[in-house]
């Protein structure tokens, strides 16, 4: 079953949600800086012109306009996120950023918001399973602060299969490409959305069963520092306001094809 800290966590949100927040102090934020890293499509990425576009993006500038706060993003690397964020760099993390132990003793979350699976991506016509038998001796890519890395550095690495580390996605994607992996492991929805979509990637596809999140990692929500209440109650008010009008609703539709929100029913 998941593990006691981050089941804890989610039946705790859970209670929020169902209690229907009130919150006075709204009008007290006038900004949210949420950190992101633009390499991860659909969830974040950037145009030619410097834009920074997605479904976070999307989510944040409507929680934004829900508390009546101004949106400024900041440009991160998703390994360093944790450290900038307690050492007040920005005040939210937006970037597709899974609830788990080791993060929860150093953060905080909002209420949980959505849950994508974790595949991993190589050649058509090659047959991997997510397991160290399928994999020895292959190279497999992963995001630098992920739970890919941590979960292919703790189930594969031990066993024979070299989990290769990079800054970014779109380095794991480059050296896929190029042939200096075997595979990269990563969210299923942002492969199939913003990597296998290109025609660069026609040649490749998701492959294997999704890895069981249980106990490795719960939804995903916006991190946040521990004593950062106000902004929390802010954060959490505007999520279940936003699933309560359709809006949240109607942000998945534009970048999705299934149902990934997990505010419960009732409240969309």
């Amino acid at each position: 079953m998941v593990t006691s800290r981050i089941s804890t966590f989610v039946k705790s949100s859970l209670l929020t949600i169902l209690s229907t927040l009130t919150f006075s102090a709204q009008a007290q934020i006038t900004q949210i800086r949420f950190a992101v890293d633009p390499t991860y499509p659909p969830f974040e990425s950037k145009q030619p012109d410097g834009k920074i576009i997605g479904f976070d993006i999307d989510l944040g500038n409507a929680i934004c306009r829900q508390v009546g706060a101004q949106c400024h993003w900041v440009e991160s690397s998703f390994d360093t996120m944790i450290p900038a964020l307690k050492a007040h760099k920005f005040d939210a993390i937006l970037s597709d950023m899974g609830i788990t132990e080791a993060r929860l003793k150093q953060i905080n979350f909002s209420i949980p918001i959505y849950n994508t699976p974790i595949r991993l991506v190589t050649h058509k016509g090659k047959h991997l399973e997510p397991n160290a038998k399928s994999l020895l001796g292959m190279r497999i890519g992963v995001e630098q602060g992920t739970v890919q890395e941590t979960y292919a550095k703790a189930k594969w690495q031990p066993h024979g299969v070299d989990v290769v580390i990079y800054a970014d996605q779109s380095q794991v994607e480059s050296d896929l490409l190029s042939g200096q992996i075997d595979a990269l492991l990563t969210d299923a929805v942002q492969a199939k959305i913003g990597f296998l979509s290109q025609p660069r990637a026609k040649g490749f596809a998701l492959t294997g069963q999704p890895i069981p999140s249980k106990g490795l990692v719960g939804p995903t929500a916006i991190g946040l520092r521990k004593n950062d209440t106000q902004l929390k109650a802010a954060i959490d008010n505007a999520l279940i306001t936003l699933a309560q009008n359709g809006t949240l609703q109607k942000i998945q539709k534009k970048y999705f094809e299934t149902d990934i929100i997990v505010i419960p029913q009732q409240h969309r």
